[in-house]
């Protein structure tokens, strides 16, 4: 049964996403696949593009036929038990591992991101050393290794922005917070800075900074988030509802009704307004960067 108008499709579309992508991984086409469950082909179409919610013994058969692992089976099982909740604050570490992270998803698969931060450089934007400090000081029982692999994993994802087809527009906007908070101590931080200025320079990015004396504006109501916009069909729909997206120390809010995504496009277009522009924000951030020493 397809969820109405007040549930959240995040966790349907994101799971859809993963069945698909095991059945092409298995070589097995939409008629295969369909044959060999026993479903009609239009069922497994809605499952793939998150139009239905999922049982979790369903997924389990699919996984069977796909020759998914045990571990990742036991994954989207749980993932498919959030597929019926009307609205979710999911908290990862309950169903889904570090590294299996519904937001990678989305953000692979987006063509905009509309992001705001201040307290921290957006993922997106991080060195690999400044990752590295954020993810030592969130996880401070884990090994040297498994912080490289996070970090890794962080780096990895931002080879987005500069791929060759349809890299997404980002526009992002940073509390003049985020560049005086030296985390990592000077050098890293003036590494950071630098890096941010060099990735302003993509065509595909936008950045902007809020000053302190901009005051109040939006921004310091709402907090740090992300909307999330995906590619337009040939008659201009959308092929996927936008979502918001904002991460907690526990748990990661998905938002995706329209008066939400409404709230939080004219909150964007306030914090938009009150930045500087580019030019300037880029003159701030290589003016700071040579404060830490670097630049």
């Amino acid at each position: 049964m397809v969820d109405g108008p007040t549930g959240s499709t995040v966790p349907r579309r994101q799971l859809g996403r993963y069945l698909r992508d095991l059945r092409n991984n298995a070589r097995l086409t939409v008629r295969a696949a369909a044959r060999n469950l026993e479903w009609s082909e239009a069922k497994l179409w809605r499952i793939e593009t998150g139009q239905t919610s999922l049982r979790s013994h369903d997924v389990d058969t699919m996984c069977k036929v796909y020759g998914a692992p045990g571990e990742l089976t036991e994954v989207l099982k749980g993932l498919a038990k959030e597929t019926k909740s009307r609205g979710w604050w999911h908290a990862y570490g309950d169903v889904i591992p570090e590294g299996f992270n519904l937001f990678i998803g989305l953000e692979a698969a987006a063509s905009q991101l509309d992001w705001y931060e201040n307290e921290l450089i957006p993922g997106l934007l991080q060195t690999e050393n400044y990752a590295r400090t954020i993810i030592s000081a969130g996880n401070p029982v884990e090994d040297a290794e498994e912080i490289d692999r996070r970090a890794s994993l962080r780096i990895a994802r931002q080879s987005l922005l500069s791929r060759v087809t349809e890299p997404p527009v980002l526009r992002a906007v940073l509390g003049e917070s985020v560049l005086r908070r030296p985390v990592g101590g000077d050098v890293v931080m003036g590494d950071q800075l630098t890096h941010l200025v060099e990735v302003s320079e993509l065509p595909s990015v936008s950045l902007r900074v809020v000053p302190f004396e901009a005051g109040l504006h939006l921004g310091v109501i709402t907090g740090s988030f992300v909307i999330l916009r995906f590619p337009l069909n040939g008659d201009g729909s959308d092929t996927e509802p936008p979502t918001v997206y904002s991460d907690g120390f526990t748990g990661d809010l998905y938002l995706d009704k329209p008066n939400e995504i409404e709230r939080y496009d004219a909150a964007f277009g306030n914090i938009w307004d009150t930045a500087l522009n580019e030019e300037a924000s880029r003159r701030l951030i290589s003016e700071m960067a040579g404060n830490y020493g670097t630049g």
